[in-house]
């Protein structure tokens, strides 16, 4: 970006956010006017990066300090949330995998099912990415696949990247899939973790991650499929193979040698961090504040005690631990958490809802199609988790004002914002880094976008009407 936009951007922040502040204090209150500018300046620059995501992120607390719109404490307090803690000993457990090389272990297992046809290479990167992601962190997987994927079309004979036609598909399933998984489980990504604190606040209740598998899993089996037959319309017509992959995969897997003492401490731990969380229900009552956060910030920080096969360090040390913590995420996440804190305590998220009452969105049909797009468009545009910073908390108020069950339509956001197809960022700038087109994933991405958007309209308008379990949680 040349120095001149990025001065122009920079000023248009503070002036929207002047803007929505004196244009709407007489028609809503100060407060409130201040936070929806506030809400504007952080969509406009999360939209137009002239600073970092994550610096953005930082804005509430600056604007805050200065306006007093709510307490200053609920504002920094959702910058080290349950939440955060939730996603920092996801890490713990993670980081690990790759210095004992778990990560690739498991990874090339999987792999090795990869046949030669062009059908079979993408069944498997899609399935593979989708099917990890929703249990670890998008950009991890990502970059977990990308290299792997690299080296084996290399073996497969071709030395440049860009120029080699099966590279698009297989890289489009990993940056893709990466993105899909994350609507499989509350641990797809920081985007969820943000949802389900916006609605344990609204409802006063802790969210089980049970409900959401079994509620979210027709739609992630349906996303994989129609994600399937697009990827098998576009790029298996012409018949391309390519020969000695699963060689390549059985050999890398082989060349690894017996399971190594840590890598079975390390997927241990991450089991039984997985078992606790989905299987909080049958205990909660027992152990009210061991919620998943906490289980896996335990098991996690175990993998500072006990020591390596080496007998010299721990399994993971804190400058490792230090080097390949996702902070911007967390600071992204955080910083979305303290958005809705701000839009919610002010008032304002009862003024946008009204707004959008106002718009006789009555029917579910209209609310649903709003919402959706909207998700999406701010989930390309920026990310995931300023998708669900922005549109779960007013779609909760919303429901809460027209006297609707917010339970199914918070599930129907989820569905919306949980992809992302266009822009090489996140997740889909390490698959352009390693040499996919930027020009054909923007190319490609857009049916997909709009298969995918209009999938989630479907099938969570169906859930919604046929479905009666769906917006029906059992605490609640």
């Amino acid at each position: 970006m040349d120095t001149k936009k990025r001065l122009i951007y920079l000023i248009l922040g503070p002036v929207l956010f002047a803007i929505a502040a004196l244009g709407l204090k007489g028609a809503l209150g100060a407060s409130e006017a201040m936070a929806i500018g506030t809400l504007a300046w952080m969509v406009f620059w999360w939209v137009t990066q002239p600073v970092a995501l994550t610096v953005t992120a930082f804005l509430p607390v600056g604007i805050n300090a200065l306006f007093g719109m709510v307490a200053q404490a609920d504002v920094i307090s959702q910058y080290s949330s349950g939440s955060i803690i939730l996603i920092f000993g996801s890490c713990l457990l993670t980081i690990p995998w790759a210095t004992t090389g778990l990560d690739k272990r498991v990874a090339l297992k999987v792999l090795s099912l990869v046949g030669p046809s062009m059908k079979s290479q993408i069944t498997v990167w899609l399935l593979a990415s989708m099917i990890f992601s929703s249990c670890l962190p998008n950009v991890a997987v990502c970059a977990l696949f990308t290299p792997i994927a690299v080296a084996m079309i290399h073996a497969a004979g071709y030395e440049d990247i860009k120029k080699a036609a099966p590279a698009v598909p297989i890289l489009l399933c990993i940056g893709w899939g990466a993105g899909l998984g994350g609507v499989g489980s509350p641990l797809g990504g920081a985007m969820n973790v943000a949802a389900i604190s916006f609605f344990q606040e609204w409802s006063g209740h802790e969210f089980m991650y049970v409900d959401w598998v079994v509620r979210i899993l027709p739609f992630f089996i349906l996303t994989a499929a129609v994600t399937l037959i697009l990827m098998y319309f576009f790029f298996t017509r012409k018949g391309e193979k390519l020969e000695g992959t699963k060689d390549y995969f059985e050999k890398a897997y082989a060349e690894l040698g017996p399971m190594k003492r840590d890598e079975k401490i390390c997927g241990t731990l991450f089991l039984l961090a997985m078992i606790g969380a989905f299987t909080r229900p049958l205990f909660a009552s027992a152990l009210p504040s061991l919620e998943p956060a906490y289980i896996f910030a335990i098991l996690g920080a175990l993998s500072f005690v006990i020591t390596s096969a080496d007998k010299k360090n721990p399994i993971l040390t804190w400058e490792h631990a230090q080097k390949n913590m996702l902070w911007g995420m967390m600071l992204l996440f955080g910083g979305g958490l303290a958005l809705g804190k701000v839009v919610n305590g002010s008032g304002a998220g009862e003024a946008i809802a009204q707004l959008i009452t106002d718009m006789h969105l009555t029917s579910d049909l209209a609310i649903i199609v709003v919402f959706v797009v909207v998700a999406m468009i701010l989930s390309e545009l920026t990310s995931s988790t300023v998708s669900a910073a922005v549109t779960v908390p007013i779609i909760l108020t919303l429901c809460t004002n027209l006297g609707l069950n917010p339970v199914p339509y918070w599930f129907i956001v989820v569905m919306g914002y949980n992809a992302e197809f266009l822009l090489p960022v996140s997740v889909r700038a390490i698959t352009v880094g390693s040499g996919l087109d930027a020009g054909k994933q923007m190319k490609y991405g857009v049916p997909f976008m709009i298969a995918r958007g209009l999938l989630a309209i479907i099938v969570g308008y169906i859930m919604l009407k046929f479905w009666p379990t769906f917006g029906q949680l059992s605490y609640l």
